[in-house]
């Protein structure tokens, strides 16, 4: 799917492009999610996950993106840069397809910039516009606490727990939450 180009203001007066990323972003973006987990450990990936991930896989990915109805990613640039990357995948069995899964990731320095809140509010949209979804899931990494109150503000609600699903560098296991939105 390809999103729709959406000019907002951000919490800082800057302006911010939303957009479906194309393959002329693709070392950007490739960049992009390599500094985010290094950012932070809330991620499902530590970044050195990335060191074999070729530019001509990720420009495939975005490539796959445009054309595929059960999937959208946006883009959030801010001063010629990507800041985020949000995604939405619809899920298409005949049992499940009233469920779509959310992810989403932003750089530290624009954090708190209402970006996030923003991207939800898109994919929430996108969602109630393609019509039988019925409940959004994510799943969030136990100690994300700024995860955690933004989804919670978004309307999800911890419906499970994976103990022990994530482990860390130092070798210490945290939990994994899932969370729902009923649409």
């Amino acid at each position: 799917m390809v999103f729709t180009e959406t000019d907002i203001k951000l919490k800082d007066g800057r302006n911010a492009l939303f957009r479906s990323p194309t393959v002329d972003d693709a070392e950007e973006m490739l960049k992009f999610i390599i500094k985010a987990s290094e950012e932070t450990d809330f991620l499902m990936k530590f970044p050195e996950e990335y060191a074999d991930f070729t530019l001509e896989q990720e420009k495939a990915f975005i490539r796959g993106s445009y054309d595929n109805k059960n999937q959208l990613m946006i883009a959030c640039q801010v001063d010629g840069r990507i800041a985020g990357n949000c995604q939405i995948t619809f899920r298409t069995g005949m049992k499940d397809r009233h469920r779509a899964t959310v992810a989403i990731a932003l750089l530290q320095e624009f954090w708190n910039l209402g970006i996030g809140t923003r991207m939800f509010e898109e994919m929430i949209r996108v969602a109630k516009e393609r019509g039988g979804v019925l409940q959004i899931e994510l799943d969030f990494v136990e100690g994300n606490k700024r995860a955690r109150a933004l989804y919670e503000k978004m309307g999800f609600r911890i419906v499970g727990v994976k103990p022990d699903a994530i482990r860390m560098r130092d070798g210490s296991f945290v939990n994994e939450y899932m969370m729902v939105k009923k649409l």
